[in-house]
């Protein structure tokens, strides 16, 4: 199996775990805050669809926040309006895995591309995969902590 064809199924995976980490939750459990932070369940994957704006947008194309539409910082990418929801974060986070996959589809690894200064498409890749599995386990820790709460609801009753 090619390198290119393994990286974009690691990829694909941890985009999935992320997504799939909101499942069977309440509204309520997804934005809960169980750390000083912003960093919520919701708001992690709000997060990396910002992070996947930042470096397979922008660095690909050389578009600008705004022009992608993603929050002007990373401390602002995990802030939650009242309009997100479970449904509109997870469309939100499909379509723009579903751009960055158009963004990088012509390009080898080995490719520079010059949005964020000049760097090889091999070097974004490593930077997502370092984002998405970071981030995967922050979901893994704020989801158990979730369902242990839940749980100790219903020991209770």
């Amino acid at each position: 199996m090619k390198l290119r064809t393994q990286l974009d199924a690691l990829l694909d995976e941890y985009r999935q775990r992320l997504h799939d980490s909101l499942d069977g939750l309440t509204e309520e459990e997804a934005r809960a805050r169980l750390v000083p932070s912003k960093t919520t369940l919701l708001g992690l994957l709000k997060h990396v669809t910002y992070v996947e704006g930042v470096w397979f947008d922008e660095a690909v194309t050389g578009r600008s926040y705004k022009e992608i539409g993603i929050a002007s910082t990373p401390t602002r990418s995990f802030t939650l309006t009242r309009t997100d929801t479970i449904a509109s974060v997870r469309a939100d986070h499909r379509a723009r895995c579903e751009v960055s996959r158009a963004n990088t589809a012509g390009l080898d690894l080995d490719d520079v591309v010059r949005g964020r200064g000049g760097r090889y498409v091999w070097q974004l890749y490593l930077q997502m995969l370092r984002e998405l599995a970071h981030h995967m386990g922050h979901a893994d820790i704020l989801r158990e902590q979730l369902l242990a709460a839940r749980k100790g609801k219903s020991q209770s009753v």
